[in-house]
């Protein structure tokens, strides 16, 4: 189903409750509403079993509501509150089933085929959204069709939240539970499908998924506005939404923002105001060619904004006439000034292919010294006024024919990226704004009770992945606050090998960060770098992802603790003369080196130069070593943004990559 068009039925699904509720409050007491629930209290859903479970609804202000589960003798009762919103705590047996269940008010309502067992939410981006079935866009795993052929497991019961953003947590979401078959596992979470595959049978229990995942999204989009507040990154991110909750008000807002970031560029850049004007003296300026990209121009490597001037003679022009300038395609932003006089830009993302047309109003140009400025920002990779020669020329006003724009113009450097602050949130609240995925995914399952959660994400934070060592643990601590259960288990995977353009590192240190992150209780990671595709981020192998998730949960959740769930995770190094001596947690039983073509193990000295290393095992440690390098300080392992390791312990499982030092590079 079309994500837009999800959104506006769960959107007009809670108008509809909202205004049962509002109405109830201000009519007759003659006038009773139906008794109504969230979609994941539905037919066929799986309750938490031996515990006491939450279920909730709405009905009229002070409306008394019943609860009669088929497992107990025992009526449970609540009374509706102010707003008609009221909450039951019931009792669950031991796993078992199906029941039904019977909630009376007003009107009655009968929950059937309700099983009693293991409840997860699988959450995070692209890897855990990727569904079994490659008919569903994002899918298709190794052995697709065998896979769906037995995908028969009717006590695995499935639950997918529609994507949905939402500027204010909502109170509802649409969907519904539904029997794991052929049909609904082919467009469901993979990993979250074969994790709970695992676990139906090894504990033999039903298992309920609840699926809430987003691909591209950042962490600080699923957590609570309460959780991400405490965070001083997002603070105008977060007064953005507040005030662009108001629809009337997005588009103005959003263009003042932009209107000041943009005119604000040449002051970060500490160039002249008056630059692009007639009189600007530009004769310290150097020169190049136009069209050409920045590396041409001698600045390979650039990312900012660089300034253009160039001035022409226009004879035969005619000031009243309007005429069109051409300067082809440029990469990624620009600003066009003529005689001083801003007549055009573009300032939307994705434009770095589309050929510049700009109308320029009459009465601008002269016959003579006209001075044409452009501002070019260019935010990553080649950069500049990219085109052929033949499509910079300025035409029309009456001219005789085209005026050539190509050859030469005077250039000057400006700020780079990284000295720009942060560009304005678009008019549109996007899913990564901070909060919106919580607020319309996550709020609408709560207070469902859960065992635990699944997590696979980190790709879209690798440009902020110093943050990511205190966001993420934050994220965990937030959705157990907001479920109520400070040990709620929390497994989650690390990024799998990918080659990403541009990578200056920041996978590596994403790693680490989810590594570091292995220090908040209850929490367990898998890691993926001898299952990945250094070709395709969205590797298939999504059956031993799940497997080894299940391992973690079957270990510290369900206490099998003979089960080896991690793969060796450094614990501390000594230096040896040459050498230096690394030890691991979680080798079970002895460490291996499988046969590669290289070692992913680097050494480096005082000078912090790191070079290729051996590596050997001697006992429960690696010693590691070069002959370039006599006085060693500091190892790494698996340092890259695709390695292919070969370090693992007795029963399989692949190290997590690491480093000894804490360097900035």
């Amino acid at each position: 189903m079309n994500r837009v068009y999800v959104h506006i039925i769960s959107l007009v699904r809670e108008a509809i409750i909202l205004i049962t509720i509002l109405g109830s409050v201000i009519v007759s007491d003659c006038v009773i509403a139906d008794v109504k629930l969230p979609a994941v209290i539905s037919d066929n859903m799986v309750l938490q079993q031996d515990t006491e479970v939450a279920l909730w609804g709405w009905a009229s202000p002070g409306e008394t509501i019943t609860i009669k589960a088929e497992w107990s003798k025992e009526v449970k009762e609540a009374i509706a509150d102010e707003t008609g919103s009221w909450i039951i705590h019931l009792a669950t047996p031991s796993a078992g089933g199906p029941y039904s269940i019977t909630i009376s008010g007003a009107t009655s309502i009968t929950l059937e085929n309700v099983l009693v067992g293991e409840v997860w939410t699988c959450s995070g981006q692209s890897n855990m959204e990727m569904r079994v079935g490659s008919g569903a866009g994002l899918g298709g795993v190794v052995n697709e069709k065998q896979e769906l052929a037995a995908a028969d497991y009717p006590n695995i019961r499935l639950f997918t939240v529609p994507n949905t953003v939402s500027a204010h947590r909502r109170i509802d979401t649409n969907g519904s539970w539904v029997q794991c078959s052929r049909e609904t596992v082919a467009v469901f979470s993979a990993t979250g499908y074969f994790f709970g595959r695992h676990l139906h049978q090894h504990l033999d229990v039903p298992i309920g998924l609840i699926d809430a995942d987003w691909g591209g999204t950042v962490a600080q989009a699923w957590m609570s506005r309460e959780a991400i507040s405490r965070f001083d990154e997002f603070t105008t991110e977060l007064q953005f939404l507040d005030e662009v909750k108001d629809p009337n008000r997005r588009v103005s807002i959003t263009q003042q923002r932009a209107k000041q970031w943009w005119g604000g560029l040449d002051k970060t850049s500490s160039i002249e105001t008056y630059w692009m004007s007639v009189a600007f003296d530009d004769s310290t300026w150097e020169t190049t060619e136009l069209p050409s990209d920045f590396e041409a121009q001698g600045i390979s490597g650039f990312d900012g904004i660089v300034y253009y001037r160039r001035a022409i003679d226009l004879p035969g022009l005619q000031p009243d006439v309007k005429a069109l300038i051409e300067l082809g395609p440029i990469d990624d932003y620009d600003d066009l000034w003529i005689n001083g006089v801003h007549v055009a830009a573009t300032h939307e993302a994705g434009r770095w292919n589309v050929p510049r047309k700009y109308s320029v109003p009459p009465h601008i140009l002269k016959s003579s010294n006209n001075v044409i400025a452009l501002r070019v920002l260019d935010t990553g990779g080649i950069g500049g006024a990219n085109g052929q020669p033949h499509e910079m020329k300025l035409g029309g006003g009456g001219l005789p024919k085209p005026i050539s724009l190509s050859g030469s113009w005077k250039y000057k450097p400006g700020a780079t990226v990284k000295e720009l602050p942060r560009m304005p949130e678009s008019v549109r609240i996007s899913q990564n704004t901070a909060s919106v995925l919580f607020n319309g995914m996550i709020a609408p399952l709560m207070p469902y009770t859960i065992r635990g959660v699944i997590w696979y994400q980190g790709e879209a934070n690798r440009s902020t992945a110093a943050l990511y060592r205190t966001l993420f643990p934050a994220l965990i601590h937030d959705w157990r606050v907001q479920w109520g259960n400070p040990n709620l288990p929390f497994y989650f995977v690390q990024i799998a090998p990918f080659r990403y353009a541009g990578n200056n590192g920041q996978t590596a240190l994403l790693r680490e960060a989810q590594l570091m992150a292995l220090s908040t209780p209850n929490t367990g990671m898998v890691v993926t770098m001898d299952i990945g595709n250094p070709n395709d981020i969205h590797p298939r192998n999504k059956q031993e992802v799940g497997r080894r998730l299940s391992l973690w949960a079957r270990a510290k959740t369900y206490d099998e603790d003979e089960l080896t769930v991690s793969g060796p995770i450094y614990r501390s190094m000594k230096i040896e003369n040459d050498t230096i001596r690394i030890r691991f947690d979680h080798m079970n039983g002895g460490l291996i080196l499988r046969d590669s073509d290289r070692s992913y193990f680097i050494i480096a000295g005082e000078d912090r130069r790191f070079v290729p290393a051996k590596a050997l095992v001697e006992g429960d440690s690696i010693v590691v070593s070069s002959e370039l390098v006599s006085h060693p300080v500091a190892v790494r392992y698996a340092w890259e943004d695709a390695p292919d390791p070969n370090l693992f312990n007795v029963d399989g499982l692949p190290a997590s990559p690491f480093r000894t030092d804490n360097w900035e590079k």
